[in-house]
């Protein structure tokens, strides 16, 4: 099945939780250049292509239904309710970077290393950067970090990632090579987008945050330990630990590929790592994101274990691509070849944070469970003496995707106020050298407004 049916396959399933609005009010769509009063033209450094838009707001309210943003890119992650600010004018940067893969059919470009800059009249100064959360594209921080962000003035720039989609592992030529990608754009993405706010406002950013959900959590905790010379700080959003040695992905998601072909029970669910208190999440997440997640990652790191199953390449239907490969419930990562283990390490994470950051993670994540990630790489940044620059909060009832909560009310929260208070906690840690709350867990309220409504304490 061709790479781009597959993506469309997706996209069709996430579209059904996403609602349409009439389109926003553009000019120079066409591709010339943007305009401020007593600026110049802007341009991306590196890249490749850009076309430049003016909006009259550049927030999600306006844009759905146009080609400045992806409903589906975004469906399903939030919960639904929620505020974000509108009425936010300003300029829109959409373009890509150099590169070989075709896996981002958006814009009918059929190119990877897609990005999306947005630039707001009244600016605060400040830049945010982002990336793709799992296998999606540049879009799809745009209601839960780009709305929110933007509506307090600062510029926002996104990622595709340099590869996306159900088929990203085929990307590159080496095992490890997509995910060290990720990261690779990331950093690309930063130092243009500081570039262009400079060109644009006529002085660079004072502030420059990193942050997202998932893979884009991990790329802020990889960025802020690589090149932290770029940041000012960073809110990592539950994610992904991976390390050579393990924990990661592959020492627990096996057991719950095994559970879902009846090979396994719950007591190896919990030695796994997943929680006591999440199996009413557990039948979602085995039709949603085990399988899939397992397989393709598996292709990615360790591309020989299981050819006749190499990933999502081997589903021509949403259900096949989903399904587990029978081979995964056997995984055994820590007899995998030296080399399996290697590639993982090109991509592994240290805990050497070199800026202020803020984690935040559910207790009830049954894709990313937190006693085996987020927990043990608090561990790791303590290991490494930085915890002074590190702070961490256990949402009590948060799971993986915020969506989750119109199902279950009763029984979980969105952790994105969480997420909001700690991004307004880390700003003001790094600008007016406020402490932040001590790392806890933060409890369930009982009662309130829990969609829009949240704490640190």
């Amino acid at each position: 099945m061709h790479p781009s049916r597959r993506t469309t396959l997706l996209s069709a399933a996430l579209l059904a939780a996403a609602t349409v609005t009439p389109a926003a009010s553009a000019r120079a769509a066409d591709g010339s250049p943007g305009r401020r009063p007593g600026r110049g033209r802007v341009t991306v450094p590196g890249a490749e292509l850009q076309q430049i838009s003016r909006h009259d707001d550049l927030t999600t309210s306006a844009l759905a239904g146009t080609p400045y943003t992806d409903t589906a890119d975004w469906a399903g992650l939030a919960a639904k309710g929620t505020v974000n600010p509108t009425g936010v004018p300003g300029l829109q940067i959409d373009g890509y970077f150099p590169g070989p893969s075709r896996l981002n059919t958006l814009h009918g470009w059929n190119h990877d290393a897609q990005f999306v800059i947005r630039l707001p009249d009244d600016w605060n100064g400040k830049l945010v950067v982002t990336g793709a959360p799992g296998v999606r594209k540049q879009y799809a921080m745009d209601t839960l970090v780009s709305d929110w962000v933007l509506g307090q003035g600062y510029a926002f720039a996104a990622t595709d990632k340099g590869n996306n989609g159900p088929d990203f592992y085929t990307d590159g030529r080496r095992p490890g090579d997509a995910v060290v990608e990720w990261n690779r754009r990331t950093t690309e993405l930063t130092r243009a987008a500081k570039a262009v706010v400079a060109q644009h406002y006529g002085h660079a950013p004072r502030r420059t945050y990193m942050t997202g959900i998932s893979n884009s959590g991990y790329l802020t905790r990889w960025q802020l330990e690589n090149h932290p010379e770029l940041y000012d700080g960073g809110v990592d959003w539950e994610g992904p630990l991976w390390r050579a040695e393990g924990p990661n992905l592959f020492t627990f998601l096996p057991t719950a590929v095994a559970r879902q072909l009846g090979r396994a029970g719950d007591e190896d669910m919990y030695a796994a790592g997943f929680a006591r208190g999440s199996e009413f999440l557990w039948p979602y997440h085995e039709k949603a994101y085990w399988g899939l997640t397992q397989k393709t990652y598996r292709a990615e790191f360790d591309p020989g274990y299981d050819p006749d199953c190499p990933g999502a390449s081997a589903g021509s239907t949403v259900e096949e691509i989903f399904a587990p490969c029978p081979s995964d419930a056997g995984y055994d990562y820590a007899s995998r070849p030296r080399a399996v283990h290697d590639a993982v390490a090109r991509v592994a994470l240290t805990g050497r944070i070199g800026k202020p950051m803020i984690t935040v993670h559910g207790t009830l994540d049954a894709l990313i469970p937190i006693r085996v990630q987020s927990d043990l790489y608090a561990r790791m940044i303590a290991e490494q003496g930085r915890s002074r620059l590190h702070r961490y909060y256990r949402i009590e009832g948060g799971t993986h995707v915020d969506s989750l909560y119109d199902t279950y009310p009763d029984r979980l929260r969105p952790i994105l106020p969480c997420y909001r208070a700690a991004f307004t906690a880390l700003t003001a840690w790094v600008e007016r050298h406020e402490e932040p709350p001590a790392s806890g867990t933060v409890p369930r309220p009982a009662s309130g407004d829990l969609v829009n409504t949240g704490s640190l304490t």
